[in-house]
Formats: structure tokens, C-alpha cells, sequence
């Protein structure tokens, strides 16, 4: 497969909170593959948190600027190392590393996901879906038959919880801040959506789960958080 000669890539140059202080778009020389990786054609990214996190200088594991912007993507092989026996050109993957912010990115082989195609939605499956499934069942210990509340249930993660506890056979209730949030979340299997701005969801909480709450997935913190520990 002919390639660039250049590619572009997104470089945190000094950290900052303000991402777009922080970045830079460069031209760089086409990279290849070491034995143990595999070379990406980046086709969707993901935006999280998490971006914000490193160009701000919140996590260790990225090192001083200049370091690869993004850590969320999905793309096809276009070349792969020496060594890589389980993967091949054509390939559609997903990963997790940094520098996923480029039109192209060397990615270690251990950390490429199969996809059956490189389509948009496998993006959201790692942080977001990862997230979700890692603090319902391994942290909540999620059982079927629980009653599972979930704050933000229709932001990123929140609808992952959500559609995950119900397959799991749990009752849910989720929090959310508009009507047409409400109709969403029904669609997704929820079973009882609470619009915190017309309903108090403490007196929610209190007469129809008197019993209290099996697992609280809470992603908001403050006041909300104060009000799901009590429950």
C-alpha cells in the first residue's frame, strides 16, 4: 500500500487546560511500524475527558510535551511489523494509545482490537463502554433482580450503564435534565427515568424505593452524590 510521505498529527506542546493552547497540528514524516507494532490509518477518534486530563499534565504516563495528542481510535492496518503474526494489512482495529490524534499511528500489536469493520460507533466501546461495564460488574457487583440507579444516565457512559444493567436483569433508574432525555432513555430499556429538574429526586427516591438502592453508578458528584450514598 503506497503511503504519504507526511502525515498530519496533534502534538500537546506545553500543558495547559485550555486544550487549544495546549496543541498543535504538525506535519511529520511518514513513520513505519517497529517488529512488535502494527500502522494505523486513523479513520475516527474519540473526545473525552481524558484529553483535557493530559494536556493539563494530570496523568504520569504521558511525560513532558511534546507528546502525541489522544488516546481513543478506530482505523485499518496499513503496514505491520516483522514480528506481528495475528494481524494483517486491511485489518480493522481498535486501540488505545497515545497519539490516536493523527492520520496515521504505530500501535504495539498487544494492544490492537480486532473489529469486524472500522466503523464510528466501536469507538465509544472502550472508555465509555469499558467504564460502564468495569464499575457495574466488577466494582457494583451487579446482580439480576437489583434495583440500579444511575446519574447522567443519558450522557456517554450513562446509556452504556443503563442498556448493560438491564441485560443484566436489573431494574434501572436513571437521572437525566430534559424531557427529551426522558423519552431517550425510555427507548434504551430504563425503566424508571427521573428529569431531576421537574422531580426531586431524593422524594423520588424515597417513596418508591424505600427499600433502598442495590448499586449507584454516580458520575456527577456534589449534591447528587450526597443524595444517592443515602439511598
Amino acid at each position: 500500500m503506497a503511503l504519504p510521505s507526511t502525515f498530519r498529527k496533534m502534538m500537546v506542546t506545553k500543558l495547559s487546560t485550555n486544550f487549544r493552547e495546549a496543541v498543535k497540528i504538525s506535519s511529520v514524516p511518514m513513520i513505519q511500524p517497529a517488529a512488535d507494532e502494527v500502522l494505523v490509518k486513523t479513520r475516527y477518534v474519540g473526545i473525552n475527558a481524558s484529553e483535557i486530563n493530559a494536556s493539563s499534565g494530570r496523568y504520569a504516563n504521558t511525560g513532558e510535551p511534546p507528546f502525541g495528542a489522544g488516546m481513543e481510535s478506530v482505523g485499518e492496518i496499513v503496514s505491520v511489523g516483522s514480528k506481528v503474526k495475528n494481524l494483517k494489512v486491511g485489518q480493522a482495529i481498535a486501540s488505545m494509545t497515545w497519539g490516536a490524534f493523527a492520520e496515521y499511528n504505530a500501535v504495539p500489536a498487544k494492544m490492537a482490537i480486532p473489529l469486524p469493520a472500522a466503523k464510528a460507533e466501536f469507538v465509544t466501546l472502550m472508555v465509555s463502554g469499558m467504564t460502564a461495564d468495569l464499575s457495574l460488574a466488577e466494582l457494583g457487583e451487579m446482580k439480576a433482580g437489583e434495583n440500579v440507579l444511575i446519574t447522567a444516565a443519558a450522557g456517554g457512559t450513562g446509556q452504556f450503564a443503563v442498556q448493560l444493567a438491564k441485560l443484566a436483569g436489573c431494574h434501572v433508574i436513571g437521572t437525566c435534565s430534559t424531557d427529551s432525555k426522558v423519552e431517550f432513555l425510555k427507548n434504551i430499556g430504563c425503566d424508571r427515568p427521573i428529569n431531576y429538574k421537574k422531580e426531586n429526586l431524593k422524594d423520588v427516591l424515597r417513596s418508591e424505593y424505600p427499600q433502598g438502592i442495590d448499586v449507584v453508578y454516580e458520575t456527577i458528584g456534589g449534591e447528587m452524590f450526597s443524595t444517592c450514598l443515602k439511598r
